[in-house]
């Protein structure tokens, strides 16, 4: 199955291991657009190159690798991948909650490319969901604002619920304004004649 062609950031805390990864990553068909050993080159690389992706390989320095993990993750738009050789239940329970997509073990090409095509998978998801729960709450917040002036009509004209969307939206109508910009105005002290 072709696969498409990542601009990857590839992180690692030793040089020698990192530029195995690249080659790993380059036999994949992506394309490494840089390589981060410390945290500034992780934030210049998220500045200056914004990745599809992100692979960071961890080995002894935990730590390390957990802090380039979380700087990707708050500073980038990318899903990110932990690989380790040796397994570390410890470890990947920590990642997940610093907001690894995938995890990676053992290094090898096959389970690299399965990590990577679940990282933006569920990383496509998740924007999908972020972008839904955007626009609910958009709606909700316009909703928040016709409710308010059908009360406050309600309560000038003394008519009930229907009574005061009808007279909004006859105004909105005849005033060639939506029905939201005269809820405003109504919440803003503008009053509408029945």
């Amino acid at each position: 199955m072709p696969i498409t062609p990542l601009r990857v950031l590839a992180a690692d805390e030793r040089k020698p291991q990192l530029e195995e990864l690249v080659r790993l990553l380059a036999s994949l068909g992506h394309h490494v657009i840089a390589r981060a050993v410390a945290l500034a080159d992780v934030e210049r690389s998220i500045v200056e190159d914004q990745p599809d992706a992100a692979v960071v390989l961890v080995h002894d320095d935990e730590e390390h690798a957990l802090t380039l993990i979380e700087e990707i993750v708050d500073g980038a738009s990318c899903p990110v991948v932990a690989l380790r050789e040796t397994p570390d239940p410890d470890f990947i329970g920590e990642a997940a909650e610093r907001g690894i997509y995938a995890y990676v073990q053992p290094m090898n090409a096959d389970a690299l490319r399965g990590a990577i095509e679940v990282a933006m998978r569920r990383h496509a998801e998740t924007e999908r969901l972020e972008e839904t729960v955007d626009q609910l709450t958009a709606a909700l917040q316009r909703r928040a604002v016709i409710e308010r002036a059908k009360g406050m009509l309600m309560e000038r004209h003394g008519i009930d619920e229907r009574e005061a969307f009808e007279l909004l939206r006859g105004h909105a109508r005849s005033s060639n304004t939506k029905v939201l910009e005269l809820a405003r105005s109504v919440t803003q002290g503008v009053t509408l004649e029945r």
